[in-house]
């Protein structure tokens, strides 16, 4: 008898933020295959006597090439187990859910989606910025700072003429290039930009600048995301500019839990 796969949300960070439904598919699960960056906090409420396999994918290191996972899942459901697939955030948003549903289908495999709080939203929560204003921002993009291929597809110019508030997921540790490729479509060299680390946990951190200053951003740990908006002058304003050596200080010696770090 055929098993199921359920692709997972495991939502931003925080194991609070679980759907009551990924909670209990991860409690009842014969075996889950989970991303890098997937809390030990939430893989503990996986029974002690199902299959963990790390199949994550973090700043291009490939543990597991994606082929193998697809083989991995349809392996498993087909031996009769429920699979959880566990993704950070949401499945549906820059998480290859596309592609594991086409072996899934391919395979004749039964599956379900299982949403999550993607990390756009819940980082945007925790640092309290709006991601749009009904007077500033009307629209809201999700982008990711890489493609499978090296070719750039963003139509830059057609994003900073749209007047949105940007997302940028993954954007690597250099931000100069977007910083360029930005100021080169016309986006003002004054705009807020806002620098989200390991958004939701303990160890989150937000760093705020301007676009003019954006490439100059010291290296914070990842996950991060990347806000560029107009909409950040509706957040909590940065930090007076005597705070701002502290604040470089406790880049090597850590916050105390859960503070907001601002420039």
């Amino acid at each position: 008898m055929s098993g199921k796969v359920y692709l997972v949300g495991a939502g931003p960070g925080d194991p609070d933020l679980l759907t009551l439904k990924a909670a209990r598919l991860l409690r009842s699960a014969d075996a889950v295959l989970h991303d890098e960056l997937v809390s030990d906090e939430i893989l503990r409420l996986v029974p002690k006597t199902a299959q963990l396999h790390n199949v994550g994918k973090r700043c291009g290191n490939k543990k597991v090439q994606q082929q193998e996972i697809h083989l991995l899942m349809v392996a498993l459901a087909d031996a009769g187990l429920q699979v959880v697939r566990l993704k950070g955030g949401d499945p549906m948003i820059f998480g290859r859910a596309g592609e594991e549903v086409e072996a899934l289908r391919r395979s004749r495999i039964a599956f379900e989606i299982v949403p999550g709080i993607t990390a756009a939203l819940g980082a945007a929560s925790s640092a309290q910025i709006p991601l749009t204003h009904r007077n500033t921002a009307h629209a809201v993009v999700f982008l990711a700072g890489h493609s499978a291929t090296d070719d750039d597809p963003t139509h830059w110019q057609a994003l900073v003429n749209l007047g949105a508030s940007i997302v940028v997921y993954m954007p690597g540790p250099k931000y100069s290039g977007i910083a360029r490729k930005l100021s080169s479509a016309g986006l003002s060299l004054a705009t807020p930009c806002a620098i989200i680390s390991r958004a939701t946990t303990a160890d989150e951190r937000v760093y705020r600048t301007h676009l003019a200053d954006l490439g100059s951003v010291p290296h914070l740990p990842a996950p991060t995301l990347l806000v560029v908006g107009e909409v950040l002058r509706h957040a909590p304003q940065p930090a007076e500019s005597q705070e701002l050596g502290s604040w470089i200080s406790s880049l090597t010696a850590g916050p105390p839990p859960g503070q907001h770090l601002e420039v």
